[in-house]
């Protein structure tokens, strides 16, 4: 599996601010601060795009935007179903399994009012079911204030029939 080194570096420091780490440089104080919301860059991450679920296969395709109004360098968007997916997996570059029933991808740059990378991912799930459903949030934004997690969290029911469900 290819995983570009700033997804890996994503996810790790994902991983590290959720037990309570600081990145270098910062201190504990900068981080308390930064999760009440008062410090970091105001951004507004969103994502748009589609499910279609048909036999054990899960597409996911969807575009990472920012709303602004500051440029965010990364961030890393988790993907999180309602069954397990089965063991051996081809991920999209710049994704990374996360669990059994979740995958992180890197954002890339985001420009303000802007486009980020386009994410399209082609899941196995472990077993056939008559629906999946899909969750797809920020894991981790570099810091930034969302003021608007309306359009970065969404919830969405794929049905078995094969049709794309929109989000």
């Amino acid at each position: 599996m290819a995983v570009r080194r700033g997804a890996v570096r994503s996810v790790v420091v994902a991983g590290l601010l959720s037990l309570g780490a600081v990145a270098p440089g910062v201190t504990q104080a900068q981080a308390r601060a930064g999760a009440a919301g008062s410090a970091g860059p105001e951004a507004d991450v969103a994502y748009h795009g589609r499910v279609a679920l048909s036999g054990t296969r899960l597409r996911v395709w969807l575009v990472t935007e920012n709303d602004g109004p500051a440029a965010l360098p990364n961030a890393t968007l988790r993907v999180r179903l309602s069954g397990d997916l089965a063991d051996r997996q081809r991920l999209a570059e710049g994704c990374a399994r996360a669990g059994m029933r979740e995958v992180v991808c890197e954002t890339g740059a985001l420009p303000p009012h802007g486009r980020g990378r386009h994410v399209g991912l082609l899941l196995e799930m472990r077993e056939r079911a008559p629906e999946v459903l899909v969750r797809v949030d920020t894991w981790w934004n570099g810091g930034a204030t969302d003021r608007n997690l309306a359009n970065n969290e969404h919830v969405v029911l794929a049905l078995d029939t094969g049709d794309a469900y929109a989000f």
